[in-house]
């Protein structure tokens, strides 16, 4: 019985022991005795925002054409390798036109000739010679050689091909003394000056939109560089099946890096607008709640105050606050879990354009603080 006692007596200074031993730490932790807690600051600033819109479009020329023949005849000549830069009604194109212009020739002697013998019948009219049926008959022969001599002439246009507007010519296809006939491709002529961009957008996203609004296109070929166009129209129709409208833009390509046919990523700016914008690490989240923790500077020592607030669209490591905060009040960006409601801190600095969080530890680092 004397043992069973000791045992117990012995469990229970254990435990005595071992409560004091855990106690003593939230003893030391007392509010009052507590350093203030180093945390990084940052303002929240109004900024410009919008709700971006992103798409993958297809790059297409301003206006493009394959030229090719009209007549069946051998290829006399070509003003093109590929890849040039040409103007319009510049000749690329000629095809031999030998027999072509001997049939002209003929039509126009044949032309002259009733010229000539309408003139006779003319000066034989007007003594009283000639009869005017027969010089109305002349005439009517002269005018019709006039209209084959026309039309031959105008045929003889088919023989040589021309840039129909400024652009680059494409690779040849043929080459001289190759016999072509209508429809046979010579070559295609685009404008690269500006570019069409066609992208789909869901259904839903037509409101949003309207022409003139201004967006960005990227490409992996030039990784380093944004492109900037508008939109200039909205297909009227929305496809039945995907549910999805094309939407058509205009990029300019004065240098001509882009070409037809390239993948775009494009991204449309939507409501621009100037907002209040806070790091998104800033955020204390809490189900479907956010706060902040709101640096108040008017004592002695800074203390935080935990604040709900109202937080609308999000882009990469940045919120848009709708209600809560006001432009220029100072929020903890660092540091946020390590205290509470009232608690007493001590600003390290704050977060800006020229100053980092990276920035403020490592010179706290640097100046050997704990």
């Amino acid at each position: 019985m004397t043992s069973r006692l000791q045992a117990s007596a012995w469990r229970i200074a254990l435990c005595w022991l071992l409560g004091l031993t855990l106690a003593s730490p939230l003893l030391a932790q007392a509010p009052g005795s507590r350093e203030p807690t180093a945390i990084i600051g940052v303002h929240a600033e109004q900024a410009s925002w919008s709700d971006p819109l992103e798409a993958l479009g297809t790059l297409k020329a301003d206006e493009s054409v394959t030229l090719s023949a009209k007549v069946t005849e051998t290829i006399e000549s070509l003003a093109f390798e590929g890849g040039e830069h040409v103007e319009a009604g510049e000749v690329l194109v000629r095809l031999s036109d030998d027999q072509a212009q001997a049939e002209l020739r003929a039509t126009i002697a044949q032309r002259d000739q009733r010229q000539a013998r309408v003139d006779r019948l003319n000066q034989l009219q007007q003594r009283n010679l000639g009869t005017r049926a027969e010089a109305e008959d002349s005439r009517a022969q002269l005018r019709q050689a006039q209209a084959e001599v026309a039309s031959l002439q105008a045929q003889l246009e088919d023989y040589t091909i021309q840039a129909p507007f400024s652009g680059v010519v494409g690779f040849r296809q043929v080459s001289v003394g190759t016999l072509v006939s209508p429809g046979t491709a010579l070559a295609t002529l685009d404008k690269l000056d500006r570019l069409k961009l066609d992208f789909q957008v869901p259904a839903t996203a037509i409101g949003s939109l309207a022409p003139g609004m201004s967006l960005t296109a990227h490409s992996a070929a030039f990784p380093e560089t944004r492109f900037e166009g508008e939109i200039a129209a909205i297909d009227p129709r929305v496809d039945s099946v995907s549910r999805s409208a094309s939407v058509r833009a205009l990029i300019d390509n004065p240098e001509r890096r882009l070409r037809p046919g390239m993948l775009m990523e494009v991204r449309v700016e939507r409501r621009q607008r100037q907002t209040l914008v806070v790091p998104e690490a800033a955020l204390i989240p809490e189900g479907e709640r956010h706060y902040v923790l709101v640096i108040s500077q008017d004592a002695d020592q800074p203390q935080v105050a935990r604040r709900r607030v109202q937080v609308g669209e999000r882009r990469p490591g940045e919120a848009e606050v709708l209600e809560g905060l006001t432009a220029g009040e100072l929020i903890v960006h660092h540091g946020a879990e390590r205290v509470r409601d009232g608690d007493t801190v001590r600003l390290l600095g704050t977060v800006d354009d020229q100053t980092s969080v990276r920035d403020l530890l490592r010179a706290r680092r640097d100046g050997g603080e704990a």
